[in-house]
């Protein structure tokens, strides 16, 4: 017991003295959000998604273990982020609690059974650094099994969305105005990211339609690039509201067919589960029958 607590002593003040050169090492400047203002491509990526979490002590040190982070993140798990509109600072913090709980609650265990059993060993502290490891990956494994139902939800509230811009344009809004009034009627993600970037237009006094197809390009919805190409017709003066409600039933259409797929191979899958209990019945009756045959004197 004395040695398992003398190795996680050590490995405790080792990481605490990791930590703080870390901490105090000054951060490499990042170059790629410059590079984007100096070609014009700047959007509101991982840069604007730290800054945006700030309000809370978990947050800051989310912020800060992004920053020191050897690891960077993908562009994959950036989309599914800016899908949930969830910062990139808020999903570090879940990684540090979730690091922090899968080293103590192993440790802990470890060291209750050692105490009850009185058999001091290694192994609690080697499930403390497993534990860690582990939990650090936990929110990515979540993350990534998120994806789907991100994907889904984003077109869902995009189909929404066009349903809101027919019903501007019916009350004789413009296109800029239709696409604005109908990003002010909710907070889900989609429409805070599409409230930015038409935001981030306005500011710049350019053309909305130029930061929405960037916008379907980042979250990979060409939903949302068929409907800019319906709205930029409104410069020539085309009439959009038939156009929009007929792409919207066609994308919804699409959509419904895509899930009732993949509920129709969910059920699928679920076949295998029952058929596990008449199979451990039916080894049950054999297996008497078996052993009769090959113990039969």
């Amino acid at each position: 017991m004395n040695d398992s607590l003398i190795l996680l002593a050590g490995m405790l003040t080792l990481g605490g003295i990791v930590t703080l050169v870390a901490a105090a090492l000054p951060a490499p400047p990042r170059l790629q959000p410059a590079l984007d203002r100096i070609l014009g491509e700047h959007s509101a990526g991982e840069h604007d998604q730290v800054l945006v979490a700030d309000s809370s002590r978990s947050e800051r040190l989310g912020a800060l273990l992004y920053r020191r982070s050897p690891i960077p993140l993908s562009g994959r798990q950036r989309k599914l982020l800016r899908l949930q509109n969830k910062p990139i600072a808020e999903f570090y913090a879940d990684k540090l609690v979730m690091a922090i709980v899968g080293a103590v609650l192993p440790a802990l265990i470890g060291f209750a059974w050692g105490w009850m059993t009185g058999q001091p060993s290694w192994w609690p502290a080697g499930l403390a650094l497993a534990g860690l490891v582990l939990g650090f990956w936990v929110p990515d494994v979540l993350l990534r099994r998120s994806a789907r139902v991100s994907k889904s939800r984003a077109v869902e509230s995009l189909l929404v969305f066009i349903d809101l811009v027919t019903l501007e344009r019916l009350a004789n809004a413009s296109a800029a105005e239709a696409l604005q009034s109908a990003a002010m009627l909710s907070d889900v993600p989609l429409f805070v990211q599409i409230r930015t970037a038409l935001e981030r237009a306005r500011l710049e006094q350019q053309s909305p339609y130029g930061e929405l197809r960037r916008l379907a390009e980042e979250l990979e919805l060409p939903e949302l690039r068929d409907l800019t190409d319906i709205m930029q017709l409104d410069e020539s003066g085309a009439a959009l509201s038939g156009t929009l409600r007929a792409r919207v039933k066609e994308l919804r259409n699409a959509h419904l067919t895509r899930e009732q797929v993949a509920a129709g191979a969910a059920a699928e899958g679920m076949t295998i589960y029952m058929t596990i209990p008449a199979l451990i019945f039916g080894m049950i009756f054999l297996g008497a029958a078996m052993l009769t045959l090959l113990f039969e004197v």
